[in-house]
């Protein structure tokens, strides 16, 4: 039965309640203190280098791009984003689009089908999730990490299009997905790979090249059939891109939907790109700096009892026993100059506080946060 204004609005009404009671309602606030919560791990966002290479972007192509890329939106500057990504990362080529969203639900959906077996990790990002739904395949969890049991569930698949999907470091837990084993697998099942890297660009390899390159260098980039990147968290801009072959590009350029019929992104925003990159290049120290911070970060709160984790990498969550006592801590911390932000069902399984160690993090202020953290 369709629903009529009012009574949506009643459902509506009722629904934000039960959230409200449970803790789970959300809401939107503007950041306030050390932020210990964003993507931009490098700092980059405010860099003055990058502010100026946006500047000259929109003097150079002006606020917006018009149209799609296959219409009229198509400017110079996204084929040398393109080819600038694609050299740094050490893929044959790139398809940059809208951001990470667009980029998972866009690729999942255009080159898996009905007739389609996706292996999924458990603990996905929900982009992925979406583009599975949106695909039609069958859709086949296996348990976050476990490699044995996706053996098992490949071993039993009927189909013959299978997919397997990871992302490289996990955005709510902070651990690595075994890649060298998931192209291991991906070659014996003869199954199509999509790794998402999102949280390695920037912060893993001897150029921040990403957690996916560093993994398994240049030589066997090109095993791997999609990898997915966003510039808008260690890169300090918006947007992503789809690392691939000539011809995993020419299929996107023609079958991807949110390719084909979005308007283009800021054309301003790719020329900005490479100086984006050369100053990630340069940040190898930064990037080791922050990473020991994280290790030291995650010492500390085990020595304060707090639950220990998979965590390997910058992203440190700290796991609490409710959605109240996770939603009261962020609020001390926040009342102390500390923002960082409690994630909650049905986006984690565990209520947490995520913790982004950024290349200003300082000691001091990890010790800080600790001492503001509850004992359990």
């Amino acid at each position: 039965m369709n629903l009529n204004p009012s009574t949506f609005l009643q459902k509506a009404s009722f629904v934000l309640e039960s959230l409200k009671e449970n803790f789970l309602f959300r809401s939107l606030e503007v950041p306030s203190g050390v932020d210990l919560s964003s993507n931009d791990y490098l700092g980059l966002t405010r860099h003055s280098k990058l502010i100026e290479s946006l500047k000259e972007g929109l003097a150079l192509y002006g606020a917006g791009s018009g149209a799609s890329r296959l219409v009229s939106g198509h400017r110079d500057s996204f084929e040398i984003a393109e080819q600038t990504c694609s050299e740094w990362v050490g893929t044959e080529t790139s398809v940059w689009v809208a951001n990470g969203y667009a980029a998972n639900l866009g690729l999942i959906s255009c080159i898996a089908n009905a007739k389609s077996e996706i292996f999924t990790d458990r603990l996905n990002h929900a982009s992925i999730l979406d583009g599975i739904r949106l695909s039609g395949a069958e859709k086949t969890y296996y348990k976050h990490l476990n490699l044995n049991h996706l053996e098992e569930l490949l071993q039993k698949s009927k189909r013959k299009e299978r997919i397997i999907i990871s992302e490289s470091v996990f955005s709510m837990d902070g651990d690595f997905a075994p890649i060298l084993d998931l192209l291991y697998l991906k070659n014996k099942y003869d199954a199509v790979l999509i790794l998402d890297d999102a949280h390695g660009i920037g912060i893993f390899g001897q150029s921040g090249e990403g957690r996916v390159a560093q993994v398994l260098g240049p030589e066997r980039m090109e095993e791997v059939d999609f990898i997915t990147y966003t510039a808008g968290k260690s890169l300090g801009l918006e947007g992503a891109w789809i690392g691939t072959s000539r011809i995993g590009k020419e299929f996107l350029i023609n079958k991807m939907r949110t390719f084909i019929y979005s308007t283009a992104p800021m054309p301003a925003i790719t020329h900005a790109v490479p100086t984006s990159i050369s100053i990630v290049r340069s940040m190898r120290k930064e990037r080791e700096d922050l990473l020991k911070r994280a290790d030291r970060f995650r010492i500390s709160l085990e020595a304060k009892n707090y639950p220990k984790t998979t965590s390997e990498s910058q992203i440190v969550p700290i796991l609490f026993p409710s959605e109240k006592t996770v939603l009261d801590s962020a609020e001390i911390c926040k009342n102390n100059g500390l923002y960082v932000k409690a994630i909650r069902p049905p986006t984690v399984s565990v209520p947490r506080l995520r913790v982004s160690i950024h290349s200003d993090t300082t000691e001091s202020i990890l010790e800080k946060l600790i001492s503001l953290l509850p004992e359990f």
